[in-house]
């Protein structure tokens, strides 16, 4: 029936809602797909240690601190906290503020019941970092830092049994929303380790629900972060889904006045974040896959490894006929450090004899750094000496190692103490016993090419080296064990001081981030030292001494810093590398127009 010649009132109303449902219905998602060089090992903030996994807690989790997206140097922002802390004038007190109506995602661990973050969760997860049982490697986040943490931790060695509801003297729950933090010694960098995914608040409930026979939860993240785990196929899929309960954030960041800042700012200023409602990450080992996979369309933002860079760059900018496509290039020199290490308590390279260090010096000088970086990494990479990479507080560009390259000498120095040439022309250790290397590469392409240039090196001084390649996991649970002999190893700034760096050879930290197994007096105490200054001339006096320790004892050789070059297509928005944060997923765009035929 029509009244009039116009249909009722409820009849449009119908035709209206289900016209709406079909262009929800039509509405793409808007996915990014991206790709992981390497295979995750699980998302347990207070267990996991390696990058890739890091991504997808950074997106999970929440610290309390972040860091602005475009400015440069880095600039610490709130993130889950209401503010930036309040920091007593001695450096010894931090009062936090969390932004209340935070909620983690729904979880049958909650039992049906909408679950709050407050402080709590934070001192929960603090407190996880030193269970004995869970033998994390990020309690020298806090270690020796926060009053009474370290001696409930020496009780729960002693009990076997860590007591999670035992307060602690220096974790004041002022109330739900605030915390005061007390600590043994002045630290100014508490907010920037507070901005360090290990420090991301887990929830209890959880953790009983699915934590392992040592407490870890390694498959059932559930955080109260911008995305929720959505599928997970170990070693070959991650999917991410937006987290709908989070409150967003609207897009509004300054930049530093470059071009490349205020296209992006004309981009994304006054959107909703995040505006990607899905990730789609893809795990391939294989360098060509990867380009393929990019050149095809089928990936939207991609880490252009040194390997791979002829094939998109050309004398450090992008190759014109994918500039003419709109690909784009976010470049930088990360602040990292790729050192060698030779194990300082395997049997046959470590130990402080004379002879030992003079093997592991002898080493250190036949290795041709500037070979390395060219072969392996086509020239994107940038030759440091020093332990503090650039971009980081404390780097001194000027410092030069006293392990450079000189074949000649390191022949000498071998011949020396004792290290004779059989008829063969191998190398047999001082008792005459024969004398055996090995050396430790990821299984993939990249780790050929490392394996074989060492080969070089160790042939050039007539030692034997055996080439042990491994699946990244693996190789990373058998060095925090102290298992590996050498091999290259990367630290990427978890923050922007020094401090983070130095730490990689402070003994305390052996089984956890000291991948070498330093464990030498002269070097502990300088770094125990270091800790209670701020960043100054003086604590860098300590931190040169430290450097030239190492360098003497034969401990490691620093070698360089890798570029970060990362591709995006046309269709993404608003991106830009930053030299912290693992991902960017929560502040870019994809319009869908721009997308690259499929």
């Amino acid at each position: 029936m029509t009244i009039f010649g116009c249909k009722p009132v409820a009849v449009l109303l119908l035709t209206a809602l289900l016209a709406f449902g079909a262009a929800q219905a039509a509405a793409p998602v808007k996915t990014l797909r991206y790709i992981f060089p390497a295979a995750e090992t699980g998302f347990d903030p207070a267990v996991e240690r390696d990058l890739y996994s890091n991504h997808v807690c950074q997106a999970i989790f929440e610290t309390l601190y972040t860091y602005d997206y475009l400015a440069r140097p880095v600039k610490l922002v709130p993130l889950a906290a209401a503010a930036l802390p309040e920091v007593s004038a001695d450096g010894k007190t931090y009062t936090i503020r969390l932004k209340q109506g935070q909620y983690f995602t729904p979880d049958p661990a909650f039992k049906g019941k909408r679950r709050a973050l407050t402080m709590a969760d934070y001192i929960y997860s603090w407190k996880r970092l030193f269970d004995p049982k869970l033998a994390s490697p990020h309690s020298w986040l806090l270690e020796g830092k926060v009053a009474g943490l370290d001696a409930l931790a020496a009780s729960a060695k002693k009990s076997g049994k860590f007591d999670y509801d035992a307060p602690v003297a220096g974790l004041e729950l002022v109330d739900p929303y605030t915390l005061r933090i007390h600590l043994t010694q002045t630290d100014f960098n508490l907010g920037m380790i507070l901005a360090h995914v290990p420090t991301v608040a887990v929830a209890r409930e959880v953790v009983e629900a699915y934590g392992d026979i040592n407490g870890a939860a390694m498959a059932n993240p559930v955080g109260s972060g911008n995305y929720t785990l959505g599928q997970w196929v170990r070693g070959s899929r991650i999917v991410l889904e937006k987290n709908r309960a989070h409150a967003d954030m609207v897009w509004d960041f300054k930049g530093n006045g470059t071009p490349d800042d205020e296209r992006i700012i004309a981009q994304m200023k006054g959107k909703h974040m995040p505006q990607i409602e899905r990730v789609e990450i893809s795990i391939m080992v294989e360098d060509q896959s990867r380009w393929l996979s990019f050149q095809s369309g089928a990936v939207d933002l991609f880490w252009l490894d040194g390997p791979l860079a002829p094939k998109a760059m050309l004398n450090g900018k992008l190759r014109p006929e994918l500039a003419a496509k709109g690909v784009q290039l976010s470049r930088l020199i990360d602040p990292e450090i790729t050192y060698y290490y030779w194990n300082m308590l395997d049997p046959v390279v470590g130990g402080m004899a004379k002879e030992k260090i003079a093997l592991r010096r002898a080493i250190a000088m036949a290795h041709n750094v500037d070979e390395e970086i060219s072969i392996v990494w086509n020239g994107q990479a940038q030759r440091i000496d020093y332990p503090i990479p650039p971009g980081v507080v404390g780097h001194d560009p000027a410092y030069r190692s006293v392990l450079q390259y000189d074949p000649a000498l390191a022949n000498k120095l071998l011949d020396r103490y004792g290290y004779k040439k059989g008829k063969d022309g191998w190398r047999t250790l001082p008792d005459g016993k024969p004398l055996l290397l090995h050396y430790t590469s990821r299984n993939e392409a990249s780790g050929v090419l490392l394996a074989e240039v060492w080969r070089k090196s160790y042939n050039a001084i007539g030692i034997r080296m055996a080439s042990d390649r491994l699946v990244f996991s693996d190789l990373l649970q058998a060095e925090k064990l102290c298992k590996l002999q050498s091999r290259n190893f990367q630290w990427a700034a978890d923050y922007p001081d020094g401090d983070n760096f130095m730490q990689l050879f402070y003994g305390p930290n052996v089984y956890q981030n000291n991948a070498g197994c330093v464990a030498d007096p002269q070097v502990d105490k300088l770094y125990a030292a270091t800790r209670m200054m701020p960043a100054s001339p003086e604590r860098d006096v300590l931190y040169h001494q430290m450097a030239r320790r190492i360098e003497v004892i034969g401990a490691s050789r620093v070698a360089y810093a890798r570029y970060r070059n990362m591709l995006a297509q046309p269709s993404v928005l608003g991106y830009a590398k930053h030299p912290i944060l693992h991902q960017e997923w929560a502040y870019i765009d994809i319009d869908p127009s721009r997308m690259p035929p499929r």
